[in-house]
């Protein structure tokens, strides 16, 4: 029996109304997406949308705002981008027709030398149509992209953070004899610091860091761990260099509130938070180049929290 002044007919039926709005809104973007021309059938649309946003949204995000976020992703270029993954031959078509030249100008603008570029371009795009294989499955990178930005921008991410790992392979290919040679002294290797610092300060700040978009990350991790120059990036983004230099310090900023904004929510006072910020980042269990590793997706901070719990209790 129903209690007074409720209405269960009507709550059902108000709520068949919305369910029945998100199904006709989630058709139209599949129509928008070009999808089935790639092969890609309106239940598999749906599960590449649920995918991208469990990784985009708080575990908690309502249909609607589940909507919301799809509707502003770039719908076109996540389908294409999957169907060539998958091995759909007219998306790879439609891929080459419109992404292999600007591979090629892009990793010449990256390189600064055209055979370098080349074989930059080369490389990335055997990693796009994916020679490794998983379990019998052809891996392909695209699989990682989640359409948040442009295929384009995604792809210029991509070809710089490739430039980077060859960079650092190089270097880690000179002799010893050749640093020798160039006056290069070598320390003793250092003790390992004793970890001293709050555990839920490294988890804060992982979330954070994980949270930023692939590029963020690549700069990020260019300046502060590669130790490239502000001019090094720009070209590899192919910004000015003032740009970089804007970007930089508001990533940091942007960083150091969404950390206090995590240790707060974990029930810190701002007082504690302040004080736990104020530890060496060397001190942390954390491993910093990994949290800024290009593509990696992060569990929600509530999912983190509640495993310390379950830790401490």
């Amino acid at each position: 029996m129903a209690e007074p002044g409720v209405q269960p007919v009507e709550v059902e039926t108000e709520t068949k109304k919305v369910s029945s709005g998100l199904e006709l809104a989630m058709d139209e973007l599949y129509t928008k997406s070009g999808g089935e021309g790639f092969g890609i059938s309106p239940e598999q649309f749906a599960a590449l949308m649920e995918e991208v946003a469990v990784k985009g949204l708080p575990a908690a995000a309502l249909p609607p705002a589940k909507l919301e976020f799809c509707k502003a992703l770039r719908l076109e270029e996540l389908v294409l981008a999957r169907a060539c993954a998958a091995g759909n031959e007219r998306a790879w078509e439609v891929f080459l027709l419109r992404y292999r030249a600007k591979l090629y100008e892009i990793a010449r603008q990256i390189t600064r030398e055209d055979s370098t570029g080349r074989e930059l371009a080369d490389g990335v795009y055997a990693d796009l149509y994916g020679t490794k294989m998983r379990e019998g499955t052809r891996v392909s990178r695209l699989s990682y992209y989640g359409g948040r930005g442009s295929l384009e921008g995604w792809l210029r991410t991509v070809l710089a953070q490739e430039f980077v790992n060859t960079y650092r392979k190089q270097r880690r290919t000179v002799s010893l004899d050749e640093e020798s040679e160039e006056g290069m002294q070598f320390a003793a290797p250092a003790s390992d610091p004793e970890v001293v610092a709050d555990p839920q300060l490294a988890n804060a700040i992982d979330e954070a860091l994980r949270s930023l978009a692939a590029e963020e990350r690549f700069v990020l991790a260019a300046y502060f761990l590669d130790g490239r120059t502000l001019a090094q990036i720009a070209r590899a983004l192919s910004v000015h260099e003032s740009t970089i230099s804007r970007k930089v310090e508001k990533l940091t900023k942007g960083l150091r509130k969404q950390i206090m904004k995590n240790l707060v929510s974990i029930g810190m006072s701002r007082r504690q938070a302040e004080e736990a910020l104020s530890a060496d980042v060397r001190d942390l269990a954390l491993d910093i180049r990994a949290s800024l590793a290009q593509d990696s997706v992060a569990p929600p901070f509530s999912e983190k929290r509640a495993k310390a719990g379950e830790g401490g209790s």
